[in-house]
């Protein structure tokens, strides 16, 4: 069975006053405005579909807004930041559960010894311990075939 995929349009957007205007690439005339850019690919869509008689949901919108100067790089910058710091957290969360469990299991501390080598609450400790283990048990239940 073939994928019949959607066209997609882009709605270059740039800040004028308080609105967005916004011209789609692709097709001569169609402007529409919206007051906040989340907005954006709704009103296009609603633009995009009653100029041309379809659906709303027969084809994709790429909202692309237009930034002036520095302001771009400055929140692709910001973009980045974000994302390896997510990276980063993952990666932190990763290692305090080893960590967690290592010490309460190998070196058999108290939660309260563990917390406070790891700068974190007994409370976190267990939670930390606990995430693999009931991950561990989810996964023997459904290799057993149960619920």
């Amino acid at each position: 069975m073939a994928t019949v995929s959607k066209r997609t349009y882009t709605a270059v957007c740039r800040r004028v006053g308080d609105w967005w205007a916004v011209d789609v690439a692709g097709i001569r005339g169609l402007h529409t405005q919206a007051r906040r850019l989340d907005q954006v690919e709704a009103m296009t869509r609603d633009a995009i579909a009653l100029l041309k008689s379809v659906a709303p949901s027969s084809f994709d919108v790429k909202v692309e807004p237009l930034l002036e100067g520095d302001v771009e790089q400055t929140v692709a910058a910001a973009t980045e930041a974000s994302e390896r710091a997510r990276v980063a957290a993952e990666e932190a969360g990763r290692l305090q559960r080893n960590a967690a469990r290592t010490l309460l299991k190998k070196y058999r501390l108290t939660v309260r010894d563990a917390g406070v080598l790891l700068h974190v609450s007994p409370q976190r400790v267990s939670q930390l311990a606990k995430v693999k283990a009931s991950a561990a048990s989810n996964a023997r239940r459904n290799r057993a075939g149960k619920p």
